[in-house]
């Protein structure tokens, strides 16, 4: 029997584009991973045009909230992807080994017209990776 593996999205407030990986995950990846999202140094909410950008695609994140990085969660994952930094002092990437990092940008303070399309790029990303690790058997 196959054993559930753990992928973790990291990015500094876990209220964006993290968030929004972790539910392309939920939604297109088999049953066999766990995904979780976490920031280093988590938001109080979750982006509220990021919310807005994911409903238009039928994606509902109104139970999510940002969650604080853990060493537990970095070393249960099988990946962990860093979702992209501004402020290199909290950026996950330097706390994790073994890390994809996205560069992904920020959707604080951007339009939802430029939401949009960062959602739209982590939606190709994550298809990306589900594909990769399902070619890793």
């Amino acid at each position: 029997m196959d054993e559930t593996q753990n992928v973790l999205f990291v990015c500094v407030e876990n209220a964006g584009r993290s968030q929004m990986a972790e539910a392309f995950f939920k939604k297109y990846a088999p049953k066999k991973f766990n995904v979780i999202s976490a920031g280093t140094t988590p938001s109080s909410q979750l982006n509220p045009i990021v919310v807005k950008v994911m409903k238009e695609i039928g994606i509902e994140l109104d139970e999510q909230s940002p969650k604080l990085l853990s060493n537990t969660m970095i070393e249960s994952s099988l990946k962990t992807i860093n979702m992209g930094c501004m402020d290199k002092e909290s950026c996950p990437s330097l706390f994790v080994k073994d890390v994809l990092d996205w560069n992904i940008p920020d959707p604080k303070e951007k339009t939802i017209d430029e939401v949009r399309k960062i959602r739209d790029q982590i939606k190709s990303e994550v298809m990306n990776l589900i594909d990769s690790l399902e070619n890793d058997k």
